[in-house]
């Protein structure tokens, strides 16, 4: 019974599956920020380009 009640008060996989959630969040935004600025850089170069 002990094994039981100490099995519902471990919350170490919660805490690692959280961690886990942060982590991917901060991917996406990563991801998300260098295809914007990859992007307008891409655009800049394009019209320096045409430019010349």
């Amino acid at each position: 019974m002990q094994k039981l009640v100490r099995f519902f008060k471990n919350e170490s996989g919660a805490t690692a599956i959280e961690y886990g959630l942060i982590a991917a969040l901060i991917a996406v935004a990563i991801i998300s920020a260098v295809s914007a600025l990859g992007t307008s850089t891409s655009d800049t170069f394009n019209t320096v380009a045409n430019a010349l």
